[in-house]
């Protein structure tokens, strides 16, 4: 019975992630209320789940990875519960909500080692993963390019010059627009993409693959981006700042697509 109340955790877990991502970065506080309510009614749902499991098995401590991955998801909800109680801030969701369903949701396929039910759903969620890379490739190019084009127009309306050849340029706001939307659309893209990996690197290749520095790259680069992220949302940055953080935020994808040369698991020759 336990990983029914885990698979309504990680539903409501999923719901809460979206919700607090709405909240946090599109600047929505009637989504606040919804995240939070969410991330509590999951705590409990998770809570329920791990007592009954340790139940019955017998024991008070977690035995084996998936349990250990329950567990350590349960934690990091209740510090998150914690702080948000305490400090009234939101902003920690944005990392533990999404880290709790990632944590979750290959227990709650069951304890033992799960395997994909046929070749066409593995190839599905292959797809998946190297779709939502590839977009968030895409749409920080796009930010990039936005933001440099703001710039350019920047300098040049305040240097008084000519239109000239620019005068096809959009007005600085739209340009602004399409620089933070398309950052937010491939932070989806790249949170979407490392998801399904991780849920094909655990049905391959077990704990090995998360022992490979590609992949602890490729979820501090996650961290990087939300940071860089929320830092542009709250400041509003413009201009050559919004240029420098695009810049990281895609030197750091760059950086993670280097690294399959070097992946002892993990290249593009190979699923």
């Amino acid at each position: 019975m336990f990983l029914v109340w885990l698979r309504v955790a990680v539903v409501l877990y999923g719901l809460a992630s979206v919700a607090t991502l709405a909240a946090v970065f599109g600047n929505r506080p009637q989504w606040k209320r919804l995240s939070v309510s969410l991330a509590i009614i999951a705590w409990l749902f998770h809570g329920v789940s791990c007592t009954e499991m340790l139940a019955d098995a017998h024991r008070w401590m977690p035995a084996g990875m998936h349990e250990v991955q329950s567990m350590l998801a349960l934690l990091i909800t209740t510090a998150f519960l914690l702080i948000l109680w305490r400090y009234r801030t939101l902003s920690f969701g944005v990392f533990a909500l999404p880290l709790a369903l990632l944590l979750t949701v290959v227990p709650s396929l069951g304890l033992d080692k799960y395997a994909f039910k046929s070749p066409m759903i593995r190839s599905g969620w292959l797809f998946v993963h190297i779709t939502g890379l590839l977009s968030a490739y895409a749409a920080l190019i796009f930010s990039l390019t936005a933001s440099l084009l703001y710039l350019i127009q920047e300098r040049r309306l305040k240097n008084k010059r000519s239109p000239g050849f620019l005068n096809w340029l959009p007005p600085l706001e739209t340009m602004d627009q399409i620089a933070q939307t398309t950052l937010v659309l491939g932070f989806c893209g790249l949170t979407i993409g490392l998801f399904a990996g991780s849920l094909i690197a655990q049905e391959i290749y077990g704990a090995r693959y998360f022992a490979d520095p590609k992949i602890w790259l490729s979820f501090l680069m996650w961290g990087l981006y939300v940071v860089l992220l929320f830092v542009r949302r709250s400041k509003g940055l413009r201009g050559l700042r919004a240029v420098y953080i695009s810049s990281l935020v895609f030197l750091a994808m760059l950086s993670v697509w280097a690294a399959n040369v070097f992946s002892s698991v993990h290249r593009f020759s190979a699923p």
